[in-house]
């Protein structure tokens, strides 16, 4: 089990509003939610014959939620260009989907106040189930314009190579 030092200092949790989502090896730019990681196991109920009266039991298989990210509108395709590698209008038939390379490992972290990586999960095997380009118009709103991503994946795990940070102390000028 890995061993971790704490900062007897931080009292405070971290907050949920910053953070970063990388794939391909860069951040991907104007990321605004990422929803929840969330994993279920299924519980197999079984008894003894002997003991009519009492179930056991198991766990059964993991099940990984798929994970939403959102993003304001803007010229920027990376969202996009992930969503038709799953499948592509127009293409011919058995090759709408690009089986090559669909899937991508993703890396969310979360960042202390001073914007230091304080947390980072990798998530693995992600491809795009739903994409949303554009949200409903209205003319009598005044909403940013958000599109977003739908990840399958097949799970995901905390890096534990990335340690708690070393917060940076403000030095008055003198």
């Amino acid at each position: 089990m890995a061993e971790f030092t704490v900062n007897p200092t931080r009292f405070d949790p971290y907050k949920n509003f910053k953070f970063r989502v990388k794939w391909d090896g860069k951040y991907v730019a104007g990321i605004s939610k990422v929803s929840m990681l969330k994993r279920t196991t299924e519980v197999v109920k079984h008894r003894e014959g002997g003991d009519p009266s009492t179930s056991r039991k198991s766990p059964g298989r993991t099940e990984f939620e798929a994970i939403t990210l959102e993003r304001g509108v803007t010229h920027d395709t990376e969202f996009e260009v992930w969503a038709e590698k799953v499948w592509q209008l127009g293409n011919t038939a058995g090759s709408e989907v690009s089986l090559a390379d669909f899937r991508k490992d993703i890396i969310l972290e979360l960042l202390n106040e001073a914007g230091q990586v304080a947390i980072s999960y990798k998530v693995y095997r992600c491809w795009v189930s739903e994409y949303q380009a554009w949200p409903d118009l209205d003319a009598n709103a005044n909403a940013v314009a958000i599109q977003h991503i739908k990840l399958e994946n097949e799970g995901w795990e905390r890096d534990l190579s990335v340690t708690e940070p070393q917060e940076p102390t403000v030095t008055p000028p003198t």
